[in-house]
């Protein structure tokens, strides 16, 4: 489909042009008394629909394609950006549909349009063609647009997922929080050694006081934590162990490794006031 300005063309964009309200009423009947919903929208998304519906008619009648994509992607990302409904989309652009047709079919009946049947259907077919298109066009720049938000809110929960906290120069806190299962602490074993390497943290605390659910194996990723933190010239101290999780590490026979290679302390509070007073700090 190309950009077409026709003679036909411009004729109907006239005819549709003097009967504006009486298609902006018909629009909102077809859409079945839709309007305080699409209020709502133009409130929250700053979507005028009414306006786009008649860009999407003119860029349907000329047979725009570039302009009726450019909308369409426009209209995908919005819609994806304050998640409104894609069926009240659906529905309004199907009542935009239904809109045009009768239109069309007025123009057909008060001008020598009647006299050429053949054009008549032909500007049916490409009407339906091209509304399909646009939304085509629309549900990929959703869909798109939607997974692009989603991935940034995964990397978002990510980093907050490791919250690696200051204390002094060169002490830092890592308080855990939640439940524990491999993907998690994978994501925490990477982020916590290049966070170390970023920082230059001499001294790290690995907080268990907020987790409530451990997974089973889990101690085999603190263990690589302690390891490539002490390569990289970094203390590890681990405090807040509850007794069921202790139990889950002696089970699976990585509490003696881990209470050699790390400083086990019962709270938080008591690993920083011994680190705070041997770095010189009054408690």
């Amino acid at each position: 489909m190309t950009h077409m300005i026709t003679q036909e063309a411009e004729s109907i964009q006239r005819f549709l042009a003097e009967h504006e309200q009486a298609f902006e009423e018909m629009l909102f009947k077809e859409a079945k008394n839709k309007e305080s919903k699409i209020r709502e929208i133009q409130f929250l998304g700053n979507i005028n629909l009414v306006k786009n519906a008649h860009l999407l008619t003119k860029y349907v009648i000329e047979q725009d394609e570039t302009q009726l994509l450019k909308l369409a992607n426009t209209d995908g990302k919005t819609w994806a950006k304050y998640s409104l409904t894609l069926s009240l989309k659906l529905e309004w652009v199907h009542a935009l549909r239904r809109t045009i047709w009768y239109f069309l079919q007025k123009y057909e009946e008060t001008t020598q349009f009647q006299n050429n049947p053949n054009s008549f259907y032909e500007m049916e077919k490409y009407v339906n063609d091209t509304i399909d298109q646009f939304l085509n066009a629309f549900f990929i720049a959703y869909s798109r647009y939607k997974d692009e938000l989603i991935e940034t809110q995964k990397l978002l929960v990510e980093n907050l997922s490791v919250p690696i906290i200051p204390i002094t120069k060169n002490t830092s806190v890592l308080p855990l929080i939640g439940e524990l299962d491999t993907t998690r602490m994978s994501k925490i074993e990477e982020k916590t050694l290049v966070e170390i390497g970023k920082n230059r943290i001499q001294q790290l605390v690995i907080d268990f006081s907020g987790v409530v659910h451990m997974e089973e194996k889990m101690g085999s990723y603190i263990i690589k934590i302690i390891d490539g933190a002490g390569i990289m010239g970094c203390k590890i101290t681990i405090t807040g162990l509850r007794p069921d999780i202790i139990h889950q590490m002696i089970k699976e026979g990585h509490s003696t490794t881990i209470d050699r290679k790390a400083n086990m302390k019962v709270t938080l509070q008591q690993a920083l006031q011994i680190i705070l007073r041997e770095d010189g700090f009054e408690e």
